[in-house]
């Protein structure tokens, strides 16, 4: 089962579009990197990997100073992530300190997560608004590629997150306001609470 790694994710965009690093690295931050976030160390890293691999080569960059490197797949490269995007893979268990805090709040009483959701939700808000500029401007128009409707694909897993996050950040918030308006009527009538 092929776990996600930052090499193969490199190797994507590579295919795309043969860079150099700090190429690769913006260009990562702004695509791929809305959904597998990499540092620009861990991609330099990677790159060295990939190299060693077989799976890309580096050329000095044309008419640049220093040592700027361009990179692109090579054909075990190709076959390498042809390989890995083949496989079957079940869906991870989900890891999410937000879940667990709430399960605290439950569990020792109010502790102020409810600010956090607060934030969060105006971060999810944002981010909503980001990818459906990036669908209206990369995605509206006629005549679209089997690539192109992939991409599409891709971001509105995207737009669908943002807006499951806002949905349940909004019921969160609410269940909140209400378990602690109940929360002070019992305390003002006397009873204990566990």
């Amino acid at each position: 089962m092929p776990a996600m790694s930052l090499p193969h994710a490199l190797l994507t965009a590579l295919v795309e579009r043969s860079s150099s690093g700090l190429e690769l690295s913006a260009r990562f931050d702004k695509s791929i990197g809305l959904f597998w976030h990499a540092t620009h160390q861990q991609i330099y890293r990677e790159l060295a990997y990939l190299e060693q691999q077989g799976w890309v080569e580096s050329v000095a960059a044309p008419a640049a100073r220093g040592r700027k490197r361009v990179y692109r797949v090579l054909p075990a490269g190709r076959r390498e992530l042809r390989r890995w995007a083949g496989e079957a893979e079940d869906p991870k268990p989900s890891r999410n300190d937000l879940m667990l805090r709430m399960r605290a709040e439950a569990a020792v009483g109010k502790t102020g997560v409810g600010g956090d959701i607060e934030r969060r939700l105006k971060i999810h808000h944002e981010r909503l608004a980001q990818y459906r500029e990036i669908e209206r401007r990369d995605f509206s128009g006629p005549g679209r590629t089997r690539e192109n409707r992939i991409q599409h694909l891709i971001l509105l897993a995207g737009i669908m997150t943002q807006q499951m996050w806002i949905d349940w950040s909004e019921i969160a918030l609410q269940q909140l306001r209400e378990a602690d308006g109940e929360d002070s009527r019992d305390s003002g009538n006397g009873v204990d609470r566990p």
